[in-house]
């Protein structure tokens, strides 16, 4: 019988334990931060020094770090050791401004391998699997974060990267591939392949692990993704912030994503206030790093929304579960006076059994309103009849008028139709001139 955890001691210590090491490592960390050059005038500018941390609670004197920050002292403003003891750098793509970097020396790049493999292993990966990564590699950490952690597991790698599907079921089929790393959006993708090579995954593969993360996805698409393909797909959370992929992840319980306190610190916060909220409720996911050396990162906001879940998890690890994502606070629709997050109207499309997984949101002004158009593709198993489509459309408006508490205008539109790229998926294109 294989052992239940990568790291029993660390993902099962009582949570007294667990506070304890959180305050030793944030000390250290305010201590390795402050070479940087960022962090060493925040800190003069708030009279505060690692001795000044004596609790958990003293975290709260420090200011907020946000992606402006990273962005105002590219690229090295933030770097806590001397760049000849960096070995890699990781960056956002930058479209406006300066990208966000992040540096790495090799032990935070062993870490984070650790980590990832952590997560892995959690949710059934063993070293007799063979792990295939579509995620792209290079400056994006998805690719590099997990085929790392894929190898510390001991599991045979495949590094298929971003597109091709073609060629990624090849791969699967040749290789016997039994788990994948994959964007929730490419998984329909790659079920539609299947589909037009007559080839049922369900049957004629060894798939049994989907590892999705990247796009927030609702569980409605998760379970279309798991019935098409015949897998369990687990929820991973990274960003390339806190090193990538694996700063938190499902475990076989499916009940919320254990994140690693021994890793970082978590706070949720209300986006507007930026007081803590009570437990339970969705605020902003806040994190501080634990471990890193070489770019140390004080209470960074990821502008994720979620919330802790309470209780314990039946799995037996005591660190604390956040709730899948509701959305981000920076890419929240506010259309009429109405918030609106694009997940919201996604659990509502993949209800309908009739339509597909691709779906775009367009917010332009029309005469003196903004208005929302929702063009969403049929399944190619429907009918094209008029009237059948007209009742159907306006049951998906009824129950998004219930939801939004707007009236969005919806197009159903032949499968196909709407452009899809294998990276992350455009959901939403808002036109309207501020």
């Amino acid at each position: 019988m294989t052992r239940p955890y990568w790291q029993e001691e660390l993902e099962t210590m009582s949570r007294d334990d667990l506070q304890q090491l959180q305050l030793e490592r944030l000390r250290n960390t305010i201590s390795q931060a402050s070479h940087s050059s960022f962090y060493k005038k925040v800190f003069e500018d708030n009279d505060i020094s690692a001795d000044d941390i004596r609790s958990l609670d003293d975290l709260n004197r420090l200011p907020f770090t946000t992606k402006d920050d990273l962005r105002s002292q590219y690229p090295y403003g933030f770097a806590s050791i001397p760049l000849q003891r960096c070995v890699r750098i990781h960056s956002s793509s930058g479209t406006t401004g300066n990208p966000t970097v992040v540096l790495h020396s090799q032990k935070d790049i062993d870490l984070w391998a650790n980590q990832v493999a952590r997560c892995m292993y959690m949710v059934g990966l063993r070293d007799t699997d063979v792990f295939q990564n579509t995620s792209g590699y290079g400056m994006f950490t998805g690719g590099l974060g997990f085929q790392y952690g894929a190898e510390k597991l001991g599991a045979l790698t495949v590094p298929a990267a971003a597109g091709n599907s073609k060629r990624q079921i090849k791969f699967i089929m040749d290789f016997g591939t039994t788990a994948l790393h994959i964007i929730p959006s490419y998984a329909t993708r790659l079920a539609e392949v299947f589909q037009e090579m007559n080839i049922d995954p369900r049957t004629d593969t060894a798939l049994r692990i989907f590892c999705m993360g990247a796009e927030p996805h609702s569980e409605e698409q998760r379970l279309r993704i798991e019935k098409l393909l015949g897998v369990k797909a687990y929820n991973c959370f990274g960003m390339s912030e806190m090193n990538g992929p694996g700063v938190a992840f499902e475990c076989t319980e499916q009940k919320g994503l254990h994140i690693w306190e021994d890793y970082v610190i978590a706070e949720i916060i209300d986006p507007q206030t930026l007081q803590p909220v009570p437990e339970g409720e969705i605020g902003e996911l806040v994190l501080t790093t634990l471990q890193r050396e070489a770019m140390p990162l004080i209470r960074y906001r990821t502008h994720d929304l979620t919330r802790f879940i309470p209780g314990d998890c039946l799995c037996g690890r005591t660190h604390r579960r956040i709730d899948r994502f509701k959305g981000r606070s920076d890419d929240m629709i506010i259309l009429k006076g109405v918030n609106i997050f694009p997940i919201q109207i996604e659990k509502i499309l993949l209800s309908f059994k009739e339509l597909g997984g691709n779906y775009l949101i367009t917010i332009e002004t029309v005469g003196n309103n903004d208005e929302m158009l929702i063009e969403v593709e049929l399944s190619d198993l429907f009918t094209d009849d008029y009237s059948v489509l007209e009742r159907l459309s306006k049951k998906i408006v009824r129950q998004l008028k219930d939801e939004l508490l707007i009236t969005p205008r919806v197009k159903l539109v032949s499968k196909g139709s709407i452009p899809v790229s294998e990276g992350k998926a455009v959901r939403v294109k808002d036109l309207r001139k501020f």
